[in-house]
């Protein structure tokens, strides 16, 4: 398993990817602890951004560091048990993080259209079901979804040309008949991403009425800004999930599919704190305030 040394230029590849996880872990991190210490940051949307960072902090290593040591150990093998858990993991935090999209899209909307109601609906009670929501729905489906994938009898060339343990390129190494498996992995991938799809596109089609409604130019400027961010988020996010697991099997090839695990389990996670919040004022502010207490 593996793809660093596949790659016209193996040594570069691993060190981009080295410093891309550096930079996931660093700047997650510290999103996690600014927002865990600073209680100026203890409302709702920074609640889901601090869940989104775990998830984040969590995919890109259950996926980065293996292939990294694999390449510089010059040992690219997984065990069974070990690919199923990878595989799950994989799907559980990207299907929590699918579902945590669409919860931060109502959360925006609600804190735009409805300001005044903002702390009913979001009241800490449904910050914490929300959250659940997602983790558990994820971990069922991951479950199946697994069980199901590794349930196959692997009896063709056991090399995964990927870079990491996902359903298409395992069920390329089957032999038996997973016709019937590919399209339920299809309707469940159209059903598990377009409600959540659906809901961010609505949430943010209402956002924007209401912002051009506003008379304050520096209001309209402050929910743009922050819509756009959110948007460029879900668009990285869904992009890569409808590309792995909603098209068909016979658009993919190898090649584009390592592109696409590479950028939403290493480029992903090191780019959304950076979009999301460390540019914002009040995420920045409350990290000097951590940094200069706990340095001083």
């Amino acid at each position: 398993m593996g793809i660093l040394n596949d790659s016209g230029s193996p040594e570069l590849l691993c060190a981009t990817i080295t410093v891309l996880y550096m930079l996931a872990l660093t700047s997650n991190g510290l999103l996690l602890l600014v927002i865990t210490v600073d209680s100026q940051l203890h409302v709702p949307m920074y609640f889901l951004i601090r869940q989104l960072s775990l998830m984040d902090l969590l995919f890109t290593s259950v996926v980065t560091p293996k292939a990294v040591m694999d390449f510089l150990l010059n040992e690219n093998t997984i065990s069974f048990g070990g690919c199923a858990l990878q595989m799950f993991l994989a799907l559980m935090l990207g299907g929590a993080e699918d579902l945590l999209l669409a919860f931060m899209a109502y959360d925006r909307y609600v804190a735009i259209c409805h300001p005044l109601n903002y702390m009913v609906f979001m009241r800490p009670k449904v910050c914490w079901f929300m959250v659940a929501a997602a983790w558990v729905l994820a971990s069922l489906s991951a479950f199946v979804y697994t069980v199901y994938t590794m349930h196959y009898p692997f009896c063709m060339s056991r090399k995964i040309r990927h870079l990491l343990c996902e359903i298409p390129p395992l069920l390329k190494l089957a032999c038996a008949d997973t016709s019937r498996y590919e399209l339920f992995v299809y309707v469940m991938g159209v059903t598990f991403l377009i409600p959540p799809l659906f809901t961010i596109i609505s949430s943010y089609a209402l956002i924007l009425c209401t912002v051009f409604r506003m008379p304050s130019s520096e209001g309209k400027q402050k929910a743009l800004v922050t819509c756009s961010s959110h948007l460029m988020v879900v668009g990285m996010f869904y992009g890569a999930a409808t590309f792995m697991y909603v098209l068909p099997s016979s658009l993919h090839n190898p090649k584009q599919d390592n592109i696409i695990s590479l950028f939403y389990t290493v480029v992903t996670p090191a780019l959304n704190p950076l979009i999301y919040s460390l540019r914002n004022k009040e995420v920045m502010g409350a990290l000097k305030r951590v940094l200069g207490k706990y340095m001083l």
